[in-house]
Order: C-alpha cells, then sequence, then structure tokens
C-alpha cells in the first residue's frame, strides 16, 4: 500500500465519522423534542369543559401562561326563582364579592402542572363561600379533584367527567 491509498482511507473514515455524527444530532434531537412535545401535551390534557360527580355542575378549565384556572359555566340551582337572574356569591367569606354573579365565577385558581398532577392551586366552593387546596390528577378518564386543609392526607376527593359535547 503506497502513501496515496492510505490517505485515501484517512478521508473515507472522517466522512463516515461525520455522517455517523449527524445521524447521532438527529436522533437525539428528535427524542428531545418528543419528550417536550409530550409533556405540553399532557399537561393541556385538563382543559376543556367537565361535568361534577353530581352532574348538577359544570366548569370549564382553561389556561392563563403557564397556570390553569376553572370557571364556573352552569349549575342547576345557579339561577334565580324567576329562571332568568343569576344568583349571586353571598356566601362568600369577602364582603366585596357578595354581589358578583355566580355565572363565570373561577372556582379553580392558580393550578401549575408537575410531572404527575396540577397543583398549588385553590378551590373555591360557592356553596359555603370557603376556599380550600387542592390537586388535580387525570385518572384515566376522571379528572380526581383533591380538596384539602392542610395535608391531602385529610382532604376529600370528587371525580368529574368530561362533559359530553366536549370531544378531548
Amino acid at each position: 500500500m503506497n502513501i496515496f491509498e492510505n490517505q485515501n482511507l484517512v478521508g473515507i473514515t472522517d466522512t463516515i465519522k461525520i455522517r455517523m455524527y449527524k445521524i447521532i444530532f438527529t436522533i437525539f434531537f428528535t427524542f428531545c423534542y418528543s419528550l417536550l412535545a409530550a409533556q405540553i401535551s399532557s399537561s393541556d390534557a385538563i382543559l376543556g369543559e367537565w361535568m361534577n360527580e353530581e352532574k348538577d355542575t359544570k366548569i370549564e378549565i382553561y389556561k392563563v401562561g403557564t397556570e390553569y384556572f376553572g370557571k364556573l359555566l352552569w349549575s342547576e340551582d345557579m339561577l334565580e326563582a324567576d329562571g332568568i337572574t343569576s344568583k349571586k356569591d353571598t356566601q362568600n367569606t369577602n364582603e366585596k364579592l357578595r354581589g358578583r354573579n355566580l355565572y363565570n365565577v373561577n372556582i379553580l385558581h392558580d393550578f401549575v402542572y408537575t410531572e404527575t398532577a396540577w397543583d398549588n392551586g385553590k378551590m373555591y366552593d360557592p356553596k359555603s363561600g370557603k376556599t380550600y387546596n387542592c390537586i388535580l390528577k387525570l385518572r384515566e378518564k376522571l379528572l380526581e379533584i383533591r380538596s384539602y386543609v392542610g395535608i391531602p392526607l385529610f382532604g376529600r376527593s370528587t371525580y368529574w367527567q368530561r362533559s359530553p359535547k366536549d370531544p378531548l
């Protein structure tokens, strides 16, 4: 083998190395992107309309920035006796809020998605006027709402179903 043939092999080896680096980089980039895309789609999995366990209240969960909120869309006892006028938030502990309509009141607020749950949020109960700490978790097709005072161990869970007309 003469010196020119040896240099030819070195050039081919460098070309193969460069191609291998490109392939590895592409695989790595694709893997990282798919992980990011999976996280984004799973974090928004709770968006949409939900019915509470008793099927007498509909709540829409929506996102603002990185936080999740839930507003009251409909409730069996949301209207006054005339069937037209929205009831007011009379049980609210904040006297300034007692005159507001219950329609579109945020009952879920300030939730942040972690790896397995939406945490650090609060749930407002317009029937009692109380606000509780809360964790949201998806359990297959149900949304578990764990509300508590103090620590979750001493809380109560309820399970919401997606509203029938909401395809997500």
